[in-house]
């Protein structure tokens, strides 16, 4: 007899990718025999195979925004195949719904949205006021109307065979306690704690004899040049890959990072994170761990959502002082001996 299977359409974002492991989790808790597989674009398939919830990851090659209805269409009949039972669409947008619907998946579930009511049968409610925080709106999508409780934090896979190699390679000291420091967001500068705080606060913790990694894409490469200059701490921005990321975060003991992906990544791999918050909210997208200190002033402007500061001044981020954050870390280092 064939075992149950379930697609699900994954979100866009690395963050989200993360988040959502909490229904997977809840799915497999319900489920054990079901089978769980996720279609997103082909950079999040390193952080899905990280998740041992997940029988595989599927490549979703249309880019961000593009309809690619032919690319749809040719993933969608491979999918038939499967015979899955049900899809959950993680997105609210039509794009994101079409390949369940063109496989013929008979159970396509998700929330209405972009006057999707012929391609998701299976719709759920959405209230903003209930749902306010991104994990909820993932979980609600597969947990049958339960109440939304002890929701499953995220727990990433990590390789010490990985990181062993990441070591010699990148030629890594890890003799003294690591702090990673994330200092990029992909969504936009208001995000961004100032980069001369980044850098006061990595001179501050080499003098208490912590080794600083900085972790980013190329687009941070600017950012973690100046780091290492001006605080001597290791620029690893640009030189890793997204899976490189998560076993070098596994080595760290506390991680300092904007609300992004990497936070989030470094929230599942089980160190403490320091999460600063400027224009968005750590009340919507929070990290998903007992281990954290939030960071945000919440002052009358914030949280704006807004990619720029609207006003100049990016207070929310300014005002929080390297000071204050040095000092959390060591009473994070102190509270973990």
């Amino acid at each position: 007899m064939r075992s149950s299977a379930t697609l699900i359409v994954g979100p866009s974002w690395v963050g989200d990718m993360v988040i959502a492991q909490a229904l997977f989790k809840q799915l497999k808790a319900d489920a054990p025999e079901r089978a769980l597989d996720v279609l997103a674009p082909a950079w999040s398939l390193p952080i899905v195979a990280r998740m041992p919830e997940i029988r595989r990851g599927i490549a979703s090659e249309t880019g961000h925004g593009e309809l690619g209805l032919g690319k749809r269409r040719r993933i969608a009949k491979t999918l038939q195949n499967e015979h899955y039972e049900q899809a959950i669409v993680l997105p609210r947008s039509l794009k994101a719904a079409l390949i369940p619907w063109l496989a013929r998946i008979p159970k396509r579930t998700g929330f209405l949205g972009e006057s999707r009511y012929w391609l998701i049968n299976d719709i759920r409610p959405f209230d903003p006021e209930v749902l306010d925080q991104t994990v909820k709106r993932f979980v609600a999508l597969g947990n049958q109307g339960s109440a939304l409780e002890n929701i499953p934090q995220p727990a990433l896979n990590v390789s010490g065979e990985r990181q062993r190699a990441l070591v010699q390679q990148l030629d890594l000291d890890i003799t003294q306690p690591v702090i990673a420091l994330m200092p990029g967001a992909e969504y936009g500068p208001a995000k961004c704690w100032p980069l001369e705080h980044y850098a006061a606060l990595a001179r501050g913790l080499a003098a208490q004899n912590y080794a600083v990694w900085v972790l980013g894409s190329s687009r941070d490469a600017t950012a973690g040049a100046l780091l290492a200059e001006q605080s001597g701490a290791v620029d690893l921005c640009g030189k890793t890959s997204l899976e490189d990321a998560i076993d070098l975060l596994g080595l760290c003991q506390q991680a300092v990072s904007n609300d992004s992906g990497l936070m989030h990544i470094a929230a599942a791999v089980g160190i403490h994170v320091h999460s600063i918050y400027g224009s968005s909210s750590p009340d919507f997208t929070p990290p998903l761990t007992a281990r954290r200190d939030i960071h945000y002033l919440g002052i009358d402007c914030s949280p704006c959502f807004e990619r720029e500061c609207p006003l100049g001044h990016l207070k929310c981020l300014q005002d929080i002082t390297p000071a204050s954050i040095e000092r959390h870390i060591e009473i994070a280092a102190q509270a973990s001996q």
